[in-house]
């Protein structure tokens, strides 16, 4: 497998990706790193060449958490109709009802996604993150560490859930929103809003 993207997020997403029993050999980045923790080859960027020559042959997934950057590769590589695995730690718990998208979704360890929930194609469960009964998670979006979707609760496409931030049963969050860490959502978020605090604002 090959990794899009190796930084912080990248390095996370290759130990997910160990402890489900595969193997990354290589990566694609802008530029070739000098710091390099798992040795692995450098194919240049994702539309190189060599890059082009692997991908097909043995897979790969965008490691990079900043949802527009993912969602720009995906279209990229979708239009060769090349689209990346899913990176699924063997901790997460999702219950059988639970609808996850096609491809490259992240589920980082301890992940619980419970009855009904549906995940959207490229989206990223951070560690230990909760996805309640019946809640919807968008393509492209990031739901962060330890945050806490109660039931009934949707989030738009290409949003971000800060670490910790807990959001109510019912709650709307909207396209491209931004909840800050560990805040508290009681009230529904329009599209292209930040919010924060407690309650967030």
């Amino acid at each position: 497998m090959i990794l899009i993207g190796y930084s912080g997020h990248g390095f996370v997403a290759h130990g997910i990706l160990k402890a489900a029993g595969k193997t990354v050999v290589a990566y694609c980045d802008r530029e070739e790193k000098s710091y390099n923790p798992f040795a692995l080859q450098y194919y240049g960027e994702e539309t190189s060449g060599t890059a082009m020559e692997h991908i097909p042959q043995i897979g790969f997934f965008i490691a990079i958490g900043d949802n527009r950057t993912r969602k720009a590769i995906y279209d990229k590589l979708a239009a060769k109709d090349l689209h990346p695995w899913h990176a699924l730690h063997p901790t997460a718990i999702v219950d059988s009802s639970a609808i996850i998208g096609s491809y490259g979704i992240m589920m980082s360890a301890g992940v619980i996604v419970n009855p009904l929930a549906k995940i959207g194609i490229c989206a990223i469960l951070n560690t230990g993150c909760i996805i309640e009964h019946e809640c919807v998670v968008g393509d492209f979006a990031h739901i962060g560490p330890g945050a806490i979707l109660c039931g009934n609760v949707k989030v738009g496409d290409g949003s971000f859930v800060g670490a910790g931030a807990v959001v109510r049963q019912g709650i709307s969050i909207g396209n491209h929103v931004v909840i800050g860490a560990g805040a508290v959502v009681v009230k529904d978020v329009p599209d292209h809003a930040t919010v924060i605090g407690v309650p967030a604002r």
